[in-house]
């Protein structure tokens, strides 16, 4: 069971030593120049693997039944 407390609660990103600094303009631009090249990789992976299995069930296990009925 929980103890209930009538300690206050706080969340870790209500202190300033979890909070990032800010940043300027051109330094987030150059930051995510790339950042879809790497989402698109892996998507691309991640598809290329569905259709190979695809692929994989297709042909190991459906033409080798043949026609059913």
């Amino acid at each position: 069971m929980s103890k209930i407390t009538d300690k206050p609660s706080s969340s870790a990103a209500s202190s300033m030593k979890h909070v990032a600094e800010p940043i300027d303009t051109a330094t987030a631009i150059s930051s995510l120049k790339y950042g879809p090249r790497g989402a698109f990789l892996v998507a691309g992976i991640a598809v290329g693997l569905l259709f190979l299995g695809w692929l994989a069930f297709y042909f190991l296990l459906f033409i080798p039944r043949g026609p059913v009925g």
